[in-house]
Order: C-alpha cells, then structure tokens, then sequence
C-alpha cells in the first residue's frame, strides 16, 4: 500500500504575530500549492531525498543559489524530526507499534522562507503518513504541538502554534492562545469558522525575499520575556483586533475588514524592522486601492481586493516588481483525528 498525505501553506490573516505570546489569531489554508509525502512498507526504514536536499550541482553558482533558497539542511531533518517525535508520543502514551518498516520521502512546490509555512507543512504531512502507517489517531490539538515540538525541540527552529494549528486543521480557523490554558493543557482553543465568511482576497510573494523566521523576530521574545511595555501593548492590541475581526466575518461586515488588515501590519511596524523590499510589496497593493499585511514572518502578503478590476491592477503594479499575485482557494477543513 502507498500513503500519500499532503498540507497546505497557511495565511496568517489576523492577530499575527500574537500566537506565541498568548495572543489570538485568524488564519486559512489554501492548496494552490503543498507538501506532499509519501510511504511506502519496505525492508528497511528509508527516508529519500529531495530537490531541496541535493549535493550534486552543475556549477559553484548553482550550489551558492541552492544555499541561498534552502539553507544547509534541506528537508530529511524534518522528516527524522518527525518520526522521533512520533515514536516518542506512542511511547509515552503506551500506543505499540508494528515493526514494519517503511521508506518515505517528500516534495514541495511552496515557495520557500516567504512566510507561507513550508517546512511545518512537511511535517505536519508526515506526521499523517505516520499516521496512517501505524493505524494511530491523535487528538488534532496534540497534531499541532507535536509538530512544533519536531521544530523547536528537535531542530531549535524558531516558531510558534498558529502554523501547525491551521495546517493541521485546514480551513479557517480562530485560535486562542491564552496563557492559562497554554499552561493547564498545553494548547490552546481552536474554533472553525467557515470559510465562506471570507471576502475576496489576494496573496501575493516573490521568491528571491527568503528570510528565515528566526531573523525576522530579531529580540521580540527577549523584550517579551522581561516586560517589555511597548511589546505587551501590541500583543494585546493584535489579540483585541483579532475579536473584532471575527465579528465582523461572523456579521458579514467584511468591508471593515481591509483597515484592520492594514492596522496590523502598521502597528507591526513599530516594533519590528522591516526591509525595504518587504515594505515596497505593502506600499504598492496599498497604493492600487487593496489592504495588504505579512501572511506570516515576511516575503508573503495577505489582503482585501474590491473587485476584478483592482486585482487585475494589483497583479500588474506587482508583477513590476517580479512579485506574484493569486486567488487562494482555501483548502477545507480535515475531518476527524486521522488524516
């Protein structure tokens, strides 16, 4: 039998980047792209490589090109990540395994580093496989956290829940962080809306903007951590934007929306540094008449469009810039603890 599981990239539409310090968010999945994995029962366990784990190279400036896309690691650690973390869940919950052994391998056609989560949608994607292989259902909440516990703790990659919440659950969905019940139950609450609250939106991103989530968070957390008051305030007014965002969806007062879009990312501003590049993608959908904000840590962005004629106008003011613009179409929501 061949597993094929897939995960889609994630926009982080509102509250961001509040989840990791107990804030609230909205955010969707949407397949015009994803990570696909698949698995097989072999003799051997076998992880395969991919495009992005390469070492052969045409020339020294396809090795430094691939660098610069990928890092140095590629996507085999993600997959030994998630296996161990796996293993260690059923072992700590008394799950036995078969001792069938398996050989998996992956690829991904989301863009790269521009905040569309790639890497945890190749995990979260072999983490169904796994899954499926071993005939073992988790709880989604525990999906989420475990596959960013394969991030943090096995590969010290700076990253919080949102991601794996929604890429786990797929759809559109509300997330609560606080921090009680962060700490009482190890998650938070998760709601799915529906997604056909959702008015007409546009992500667009460019491939030469990679900047890996822990640059783009500088000493956020650092300044967190000790009190920080200007820090405090933002994640509280990320969380409040987020409720009045939700009503609005759930009202269908969608054109209210746009401006707290761009509240978000304006508020961001003044704590974050944000490249020039990065700003230009914001100031020129802005300028077209289109609400525009990060989908995630930067290189990507999110927003309102009126109607056909501004999209067109905003895919060619962009598309100056070598930046791609398109229509998500949200993935919809999972059914059930397996996948």
């Amino acid at each position: 039998m061949i597993i094929r599981t897939k995960a889609y990239p994630r926009v982080g539409l509102i509250g961001n980047p509040s989840d990791g310090y107990y804030g609230k968010t909205i955010s969707f999945a949407f397949t015009n792209f994803a990570a696909e994995v698949i698995l097989y029962e072999s003799p051997e366990l076998e992880i395969m490589p991919s495009q992005k784990d390469q070492s052969v190279f045409g020339s020294i400036q396809q090795l430094v090109r691939d660098v610069e896309l990928h890092g140095y690691y590629g996507g085999i650690r993600l997959l030994k990540a998630t296996v161990r973390r796996f293993y260690d869940y059923c072992r700590q919950n008394q799950i036995v395994l078969h001792n069938k052994n398996f050989t998996i391998r992956y690829s991904s056609d989301i863009p790269h580093g521009v905040g569309l989560a790639g890497s945890s949608a190749i995990i979260t994607a072999c983490l169904r496989a796994l899954m499926t292989f071993y005939g073992v259902a988790i709880p989604k909440p525990m999906q989420a956290s475990l596959v960013l516990s394969a991030e943090k703790d096995e590969l010290y990659i700076s990253a919080g829940l949102q991601d794996r919440v929604i890429q786990v659950y797929e759809g559109l969905v509300f997330m609560d962080f606080d921090q009680k019940l962060m700490e009482t139950q190890g998650h938070g609450r998760y709601e799915e809306m529906n997604p056909a609250l959702l008015p007409k939106l546009y992500v667009a991103y460019r491939d030469d903007l990679s900047e890996p989530t822990e640059v783009f968070h500088n000493n956020i957390r650092a300044r967190f951590d000790l009190g920080d008051k200007m820090i405090h305030a933002a994640m509280k007014f990320w969380a409040n934007l987020t409720m009045k965002a939700r009503r609005c969806l759930e009202e269908k007062q969608t054109e209210k929306l746009g401006g707290m879009l761009n509240a978000n990312f304006d508020r961001r501003m003044k704590i974050y540094r944000i490249s020039e590049a990065n700003l230009q993608m914001v100031e020129t959908a802005r300028s077209v008449g289109a609400s525009a904000k990060f989908t995630g840590s930067g290189g990507a962005i999110v927003g309102m469009y009126k109607d056909e004629r501004m999209y067109q106008t905003l895919r060619k003011e962009l598309g100056k810039l070598d930046i791609i613009v398109i229509k998500p179409k949200i993935a919809k929501p999972t059914q059930g603890n397996v996948l």
